[in-house]
C-alpha cells in the first residue's frame, strides 16, 4: 500500500507541502516499468545530492486517450496504483497535472515557467532523452536545458538505457507489456516491468454465488481500460497491510451470467468482511482461460483444482 508520508498533489498552485523545492521526473510512466525506473533512480540521486524531496510529475488521462477522444489505452497503472508503486520505489510524492488539449496546446515555454518554475518551484527536472512537450511538441531536451539554465533550475536528461540489473531492457516497453497482460502472460510482463502487474480497488457487494460454491470471493471491478486476458490466476493480495496468496478469477462468469467483467479473489485461509476495504492484488501466473462449465458441480470441481495449483506455484515465490 501507499506509505502514509507519500504526497499527492493534483494540479497544485504553489508547491505540495512536502515537496517544496522537489527534483521532479517528467512522464507518463504508465507501468513505471524497468525503462521507466532508469528515469526515476537519476531524479533520486540528483535530489540526494542536492538534499531535496523527489517526486513523479505524469499526467492524467493518459494524452493519446485525450487525443483520440477516448478512451483507448489499456492503463497498467491508474493514478492510484501509480502512486502505490511510486512509494515502493522510494519517492516522496507524485504530481497529477491534468493533461488536456488546451494544456497541450500551450507553448512550451508556459510549462518551463509557469508550471515548473512558478507552481511548482522545482530545484531539477529529470526527463528521459525522447521527452517532448508544448505546443507541436516543440519542447525537447535541449529546450529544456536552456530553460533550466534561464529559469534557475538543474536539467537531467537521461540517455537511452539498454541494460539494467535484470537483462536487456531492448523489449521493455509499456506496449510490449500491455500485449503479454492481453494474452494473460503475467509473467511476461513481470519481466518487463521490474514488478508483478497489480491492481488496486476496492472490495464490492456480489452476488454471493462464491460462497454457496464454498469459495467467497473478494470481488473488484477494475479499470475500465483493462484488457487483460479474462481467465483464472494465481495471486497474492495485500489486506491491511498483509500479503495473502489466492487464485482469481476475471472475465464474465460464463457459467452464470456472462456479466460485466470482474474480478473475484478466493483469499486462501482468510474468512473476514472485506467489503469496503482497499486491496491490492498481483498476478503471478495464468492457470487457465475462462471456460463455461455444463454445471455447478463440474465448476467447482475445477475451482478445487485451481486452488490446489494456485497454492503449488504460490509456494515456489
Amino acid at each position: 500500500m501507499t506509505k502514509p508520508s507519500f504526497i499527492v498533489a493534483s494540479d497544485p498552485e504553489r508547491p505540495p507541502e512536502g515537496l517544496e523545492g522537489a527534483v521532479v521526473a517528467i512522464g507518463n510512466f504508465d507501468g513505471l516499468h524497468r525503462g521507466h525506473r532508469g528515469v526515476v533512480a537519476h531524479a533520486q540521486a540528483l535530489a540526494k545530492k542536492l538534499g531535496k524531496p523527489c517526486a513523479l510529475l505524469t499526467f492524467e488521462p493518459h494524452p493519446a486517450d485525450v487525443f483520440a477522444g477516448r478512451p483507448v489505452i489499456f492503463r497498467l497503472t491508474p493514478p492510484a496504483a501509480k502512486a502505490a508503486q511510486a512509494a515502493r520505489l522510494g519517492l516522496d510524492g507524485m504530481i497529477v497535472l491534468s493533461f488536456t488539449r488546451s494544456f497541450a496546446a500551450r507553448p512550451a515555454r508556459e510549462f518551463t515557467e509557469e508550471i515548473l518554475k512558478k507552481k511548482l518551484g522545482v530545484s531539477a527536472a529529470v526527463a528521459g532523452y525522447d521527452f517532448r512537450f508544448g505546443a507541436g511538441r516543440a519542447g525537447d531536451a535541449d529546450f529544456l536545458r536552456a530553460e533550466g539554465a534561464r529559469l534557475g533550475f538543474a536539467v537531467e536528461i537521461v540517455d537511452r538505457i539498454t541494460q539494467d540489473e535484470e537483462g536487456s531492457l531492448e523489449a521493455v516497453s509499456s506496449t510490449a507489456t500491455r500485449e503479454a497482460l492481453e494474452a494473460g502472460d503475467v509473467e511476461a510482463a513481470r519481466r518487463l516491468l521490474g514488478h508483478p502487474f497489480f491492481v488496486r480497488g476496492v472490495v464490492r457487494h456480489g452476488d454471493k454465488r462464491g460462497r454457496l460454491l464454498g469459495f467467497p470471493t473478494a470481488n473488484l471491478a477494475l479499470d475500465p481500460s483493462n484488457r487483460l486476458r479474462h481467465g483464472v490466476y494465481a495471486v497474492t493480495i495485500e489486506i491491511d497491510g498483509v500479503v495473502r496468496n489466492g487464485v482469481a478469477s476475471f472475465g464474465r462468469r460464463p457459467t452464470f451470467d456472462n456479466g460485466a467483467p470482474l474480478l473475484e479473489v478466493f483469499v486462501f485461509g482468510f474468512s473476514g468482511d472485506l467489503y469496503g476495504e482497499e486491496v491490492e492484488v498481483a498476478f503471478y501466473a495464468f492457470l487457465r482461460g475462462e471456460q463455461k462449465f455444463d454445471s455447478v458441480e463440474a465448476l467447482i470441481a475445477q475451482m478445487d483444482a485451481d486452488s490446489a495449483l494456485a497454492r503449488a506455484l504460490l509456494a515456489k515465490r
